[in-house]
């Protein structure tokens, strides 16, 4: 956690967040709101999908105080580092963006860590915006569970979305502005490629 703090904060821009809706589809629009570790790495997956028109980094689960990057990296107030998806249901469905949670972007077993990162900022959260989503998200889990794709168990949560709040402007983008940095180099980059090689029909 913090060998990402050092760095960053000698680029650090930091900007207020405001909530943002995760609402219901309109205009052929869906959002998602999903959490599994390092923002960044979710971030780059998610952006590498057709059908998908905006991913946010921000974070979930706690108070509109609180959510600022060195705050949230204590790990006490409550939040998920997560991403807000809009996504076109028509070119993407929720199942195909859960096959990528699920299968790519985060390992679900992980309990209150992801890889390098330990904390409960970076626990493996689904934020549903409706109904439909949080039975589809149930199902796809109880899926994987009865199909034995991981033999430790499954310790995503499935929550109610109530707030996002937008990351500081330096983590937006971070892995399409710095392809060579080391986190990502290391942790980040395998996800896409596994991404291409896993479901590259879904890849722009």
């Amino acid at each position: 956690m913090m060998y990402r703090i050092g760095v960053l904060l000698l680029a650090a821009v930091l900007l207020g967040g405001q909530p943002k809706a995760g609402a219901a589809a309109q205009n052929h629009r869906a959002h998602i709101l999903l959490a599994g570790g390092c923002f960044w790495g979710m971030e780059g997956v998610f952006e590498s999908l057709k059908g998908v028109s905006s991913v946010v980094s921000g974070y979930s689960g706690g108070s509109k105080d609180a959510a600022h990057y060195e705050t949230v990296s204590t790990g006490t107030t409550g939040h998920a580092e997560s991403v807000d998806i809009t996504y076109d249901p028509g070119k993407i469905s929720f199942h195909q963006l859960l096959d990528v949670y699920f299968l790519v972007a985060h390992d679900p077993t992980q309990l209150n860590r992801q890889g390098p990162d330990d904390g409960p900022q970076y626990r493996s959260a689904i934020f549903y915006t409706t109904d439909a989503q949080r039975r589809e998200a149930l199902a796809y889990i109880n899926d994987l569970r009865t199909k034995k794709t991981y033999s430790a168990p499954i310790v995503t949560q499935v929550v109610p979305f109530h707030a996002f709040y937008p990351a500081e402007a330096y983590h937006q983008h971070f892995m399409q502005k710095n392809p060579l940095y080391p986190y990502i180099v290391i942790n980040d980059r395998p996800k896409v490629e596994n991404l291409r090689q896993k479901f590259p029909q879904l890849v722009r």
